[in-house]
């Protein structure tokens, strides 16, 4: 049975990741080469502390729908959800909503002007549109996944389905099923480099082109977490996000550790941090009340959580 402090601890993690990296984004690592960020800091943005973006935005509109319907997965109304996101201001920390990346923009274009036949064909298709824009929000379907005790053919699908509302490449569905792959060992309870040990070793051309596997390359046929610093980029293409998190996740030894190295990188702060805030949750617990009670909206946040482990369990 899944302990609901897990999920809690994940979901929390992933948006007290996100908020610590909000102040950091687009900005230049070697900004905090000599001077670490080490605490929740006000954003530019808004002034505030504790503000979360479009990542932790997209993971509680997903959620949203997961409750709204039962605890089963309806693609119209989680796109529906993003919509209200973007139109109406719903699901966000204040009342200025930011970050929305273009592929994510127009895949709500395709399904707001009905430009697709099938829900599940509206995400953008070339090269070009493999950002982390699917990445940063399929935490939940990890956890509804392991829950639901799916299959690796039904975890494929499920994954390959909610990636491609917005992002079709085959590129980033790879990069959502290793990842929620991973969150999968470590809710069954595997230390952390056995965790991704099991990642490295799955057959992933049952689903995936070696074209397409070799992207995937250094994290996969190698071990990523032996690389420099030097040699990890926090750009947004949706592998080098994947590099990045996995890179801070093995290399630290607290959520504390893990999710400052993460924000400290640069560029995409908020996504990398959230991402390694949520594995990090799950694996560590122990969030620091200092940034939790710090994270806008804190309350609603724990109690949509709280409904979602209910209609999942």
């Amino acid at each position: 049975m899944m302990n609901k402090n897990v999920v809690i601890n994940g979901i929390m993690g992933f948006i007290i990741g996100d908020a610590l990296g909000v102040p950091l984004e687009f900005k230049k690592r070697e900004l905090f080469k000599n001077n670490k960020v080490t605490d929740m800091i006000s954003s530019d943005r808004t002034g505030i502390k504790g503000v979360w973006s479009d990542d932790s935005s997209m993971v509680i509109a997903t959620m949203k729908s997961i409750i709204d319907n039962n605890g089963k997965i309806n693609y119209e109304s989680i796109m529906n959800n993003f919509i209200l996101w973007v139109s109406n201001k719903d699901f966000i920390a204040t009342d200025k909503a930011f970050g929305i990346g273009r592929t994510t923009f127009f895949a709500l274009g395709n399904y707001y002007n009905k430009r697709c036949d099938r829900i599940t064909e509206c995400g953008m298709k070339g090269f070009n549109y493999n950002g982390n824009g699917s990445l940063m929000r399929i935490l939940p379907i990890a956890y509804y996944a392991y829950y639901k005790k799916l299959n690796d053919d039904e975890i494929y699908n499920l994954v390959k389905d909610i990636s491609s509302l917005t992002h079709s490449h085959k590129i980033s569905i790879l990069g959502c099923f290793i990842y929620v792959l991973l969150v999968i060992e470590l809710l069954n309870g595997k230390e952390k480099e056995i965790a991704y040990s099991n990642v490295r070793r799955y057959k992933y051309t049952k689903y995936f082109d070696l074209d397409i596997i070799k992207y995937y390359d250094r994290l996969l046929k190698n071990d990523i977490s032996q690389l420099n610093i030097d040699s990890i980029s926090s750009m947004g293409f949706v592998v080098d996000t994947l590099e990045a998190v996995i890179w801070c996740f093995i290399n630290n030894d607290s959520y504390d550790k893990s999710v400052i190295e993460a924000i400290n990188l640069g560029n995409d702060s908020d996504t990398i941090g959230a991402l390694v805030g949520g594995l990090s949750g799950i694996y560590y617990g122990n969030l620091p009340n200092k940034w939790l009670d710090c994270i806008v909206k804190k309350d609603y946040l724990l109690k949509l959580i709280n409904d979602y482990y209910n209609c999942i369990k």
